[in-house]
């Protein structure tokens, strides 16, 4: 339940604050009457996240045998894959996205109209929940799918509360450091997701083990038990992985390491040029 809850809340904060930045733009030039056109977008593009995700969970539980594999291998990755984007794209607009979604909003209403407005505001908003549905369809392969959707409900409902709060009050909630706490679970997600996805494909023959088991604790800490779960749905845990699932997770870290040092780097010089 926790890895939906933080994602949770960390999508829809994200969403909640593009909308807070839309409608404060509408403010400030005194364009109050097309608050409905951006809560119009938002709510259309939340009805297709959650299409998207009954779909994709649809899809996941009708499969059975190598094509149940196949699909869970494939949408862990593509849900490893969308979470390591999303750490580089908030590294890159953390610190201008407000000011450019300002810009967006000021040249919809006065070259482009209130149809340009709303598909701002629809596809700001898309963007999380399509990742957010991805990422839960993934996360109901390592737990159980109520305990997803518990997480999922309340983390968006803490996401709606703070978004609220910091709009309409003079509360501010540091989210520089934020973004980088979640960010940091996030790189460990997605490295669970990666060596997840790296086992279901060993299981169908499509990447080889190298070594069946590099080790076996579960004498320890079994993976079925209730710790072992909780561990296996936040970070990946597997009491008895195969090489090249270990080889996977270290070298996700590696390269996703690399490349954050060298996009700051290009950040920095983009912003000091």
């Amino acid at each position: 339940m926790l890895p939906s809850y933080l994602l949770s809340l960390r999508e829809g904060l994200e969403a909640a604050l593009i909308i807070g930045i839309l409608l404060g733009a509408l403010r400030k030039l005194h364009r109050h009457d097309l608050n409905p056109v951006v809560w119009g977008g938002t709510l259309v593009a939340a009805l297709i996240s959650v299409f998207v995700a009954l779909v994709l969970y649809s899809v996941g539980v009708s499969l059975e045998g190598p094509a149940e594999g196949a699909f869970e291998g494939i949408t862990v990755f593509l849900a490893a894959g969308v979470l390591t984007w999303m750490i580089f794209w908030m590294q890159r607009q953390s610190r201008t996205i407000k000011s450019e979604l300002e810009l967006d909003v000021r040249h919809a209403i006065s070259k482009t109209g209130v149809r340009a407005l709303f598909m701002l505001a629809f596809l700001a908003v898309l963007r999380e929940g399509v990742e957010l549905a991805l990422f839960l369809t993934a996360s109901t392969f390592a737990v159980i799918a109520q305990q997803t959707f518990l997480g999922a409900v309340l983390g968006l409902g803490t996401a709606i509360l703070l978004g609220w709060s910091l709009f309409t009050s003079t509360v501010r909630l540091d989210l520089r450091r934020f973004f980088q706490v979640t960010g940091a679970l996030l790189i460990l997600f997605a490295a669970g997701l990666v060596a997840y996805g790296v086992h279901e494909f060993n299981e169908l023959g499509w990447i080889p083990a190298l070594v069946e088991h590099v080790w076996d604790v579960n004498f320890l800490l079994d993976e079925q038990s209730t710790l072992g779960q909780m561990l296996k749905a936040l970070f990946g845990y597997n009491g008895n992985p195969s090489l090249s699932e270990v080889l996977a997770y270290i070298g996700y870290f590696v390269a996703i390491l690399v490349g954050l040092r060298r996009n700051r780097v290009v950040v920095t010089s983009v912003q000091n040029a």
